[in-house]
């Protein structure tokens, strides 16, 4: 049940993919059912601990997982697409630079063929990373 106790603690000290946790359970099972005097012998005991586990595991991570993901912050930044960023200094075709986009200072690249001015209203096309792929606005 120790075994069991230091698992769980583990699992939540960690920022584990809930992989320990149904060990921890199936080891504070296993331990309560052999203080029952329901599994005595050794053996059995593992053979419960390892299909307590494995089952729980198997049936229940997946779910778990999806109860405790948030939204990505990958869904933020795919919705700048489109949005509208000013670059705070001069960027040639393909350049790295610095431009500001809802009062953030972002990293972006020039996909124009044409050169960049500081203050021009620049289109994000695309996101590469923490890089956005910006065009100038067609006049």
């Amino acid at each position: 049940m120790l075994f069991g106790l230091a698992l769980l603690a583990g699992e939540l000290a960690t920022p584990g993919g809930f992989y320990a946790l149904f060990f921890g359970i199936g080891a504070l099972l296993t331990g309560g059912l052999a203080a029952a005097g329901v599994v005595v012998a050794p053996s059995l005991q593992w053979l419960v601990f390892s299909a307590l586990s494995i089952g729980a595991l198997l049936l229940m991570r997946r779910r778990l997982l999806s109860a405790f993901q948030s939204s990505t912050p990958r869904d933020a930044i795919d919705g700048l697409r489109g949005e509208i960023a000013v670059p705070v200094e001069d960027l040639a075709p393909g350049a790295v630079g610095k431009a500001e986009l809802r009062g953030t200072s972002w990293t972006v690249r020039n996909g124009d063929t044409r050169p960049l001015r500081a203050g021009e209203r620049c289109r994000v096309e695309r996101i590469d990373g923490l890089t956005l792929l910006v065009r100038g606005e067609s006049a």
